[in-house]
C-alpha cells in the first residue's frame, strides 16, 4: 500500500475539543488489531531501529504506531519502519514534547477506533516478552495497567542505584498516597490503557497543559479515584551495564523539574 501523507491538526470531538498538536502523518498499512502499540521516540538511532527488529513479530498481535518528536538521526526512516511491519508514523511538528507525544498519538489511536493502547519507551530498554500480558490484561477489562519491574516477576537489570531509591522511596509513593492505590513504579514508560480511560471526559488527557512527563503521572493519579480498574504486570527493564544511560532525565534541572511535576500532580494541578 502506498504511503499516505496527511497533515493533522487539533478538531472537534463530539462536544469535547481536543487539543493536539500539528503533525504529519505517514500511514504504511490499514488497521489489522484491536489494540495499538504506541512508542515515542526522538533521536534514539541504532537502539530504536533495534528494537522494531526485535517488535517486528509482534506486528500481527498490535499495531505499532510511532510517535515521532522530530528525530533527525535517520532511525525514522520511513522505508525502513515500513519493512519491519510499522503500521504508522506520526512526526509531530507542533508543540510540546513527550506529552505532546502521547497526546498525537492517543488522539490517532482513538480516531482508527482502537479498543485499547500498550506504550512502550523507544530506547530499547523494555523487553517485548510482556506485550501478551497487557493484551490479556486489557482483554479482562482493566482500564490501565502499568508495567513493574519490582514486583515478583519483573526484572529491574542494571538500573542505576539512586534510580531505583528515587522510584521506590519518593515516586512510587507519593503516586501512591494520591491516587490511593498501591504502585511499585510509576516513573515506568511501559503501560497499558484502555479505550475508556483514554476518552474518560472526568479525565479529560487531551489538554496542552500536558506537555512533557506530567500527562504519565497524571493518569496514575487519577485512574483509579475515577473507579477505573488498575493493575501492575510483572515487565522487564534493562539498562546498559556500561556507557551512557538511556534516558532523557539528565542532570539536576531535569530532574528537579520531573520531581516538581510529580509533586504538582499529587496536589491535584492538573485536575480538570
Amino acid at each position: 500500500m502506498a504511503t499516505k501523507t496527511k497533515k493533522q491538526t487539533s478538531k472537534k470531538v463530539k462536544k469535547d475539543t481536543r487539543e493536539i498538536p500539528t503533525y504529519n502523518l505517514f500511514e504504511f498499512s490499514k488497521k489489522k488489531t484491536k489494540y495499538a502499540l504506541i512508542i515515542p521516540i526522538i533521536n534514539e538511532g541504532e537502539k530504536f531501529k533495534k528494537q522494531v527488529r526485535e517488535l517486528k513479530p509482534y506486528a500481527k498481535l498490535l499495531d505499532i504506531l510511532i510517535a515521532d518528536g522530530g528525530s533527525t538521526d535517520g532511525s525514522t526512516d520511513k522505508r525502513f519502519l515500513k519493512s519491519q511491519g510499522v503500521r504508522a508514523l506520526l512526526v509531530k511538528t507542533g508543540e510540546g514534547k513527550l506529552g505532546a507525544q502521547y497526546r498525537m498519538a492517543f488522539s490517532y489511536a482513538m480516531d482508527q477506533k482502537y479498543d485499547g493502547i500498550i506504550t512502550m519507551d523507544g530506547n530499547g530498554k523494555d523487553d517485548a516478552d510482556s506485550l501478551n500480558d497487557y493484551i490479556k490484561a486489557l482483554d479482562e477489562g482493566y482500564d490501565y495497567i502499568q508495567g513493574s519491574r519490582f514486583i515478583r516477576g519483573g526484572k529491574a537489570i542494571n538500573t542505576p542505584l539512586m534510580r531505583v531509591l528515587a522510584i521506590r522511596l519518593l515516586f512510587s509513593p507519593m503516586m501512591t498516597l494520591a491516587s490511593g492505590h498501591w504502585y511499585t513504579d510509576v516513573t515506568n514508560g511501559h503501560r497499558a490503557y484502555s479505550r475508556k480511560l483514554i476518552t474518560d471526559n472526568n479525565l479529560k488527557l487531551f489538554r496542552n497543559i500536558f506537555v512533557k512527563y506530567e500527562i504519565l503521572f497524571y493518569i496514575t493519579a487519577r485512574a483509579n479515584k475515577l473507579g477505573l480498574k488498575t493493575k501492575e504486570v510483572p515487565v522487564t527493564r534493562k539498562y546498559p551495564k556500561t556507557g551512557k544511560t538511556p534516558t532523557k532525565i539528565i542532570g539536576f534541572r531535569s530532574q528537579w523539574e520531573l520531581l516538581s511535576k510529580t509533586t504538582a500532580v499529587a496536589l491535584g494541578k492538573y485536575n480538570p
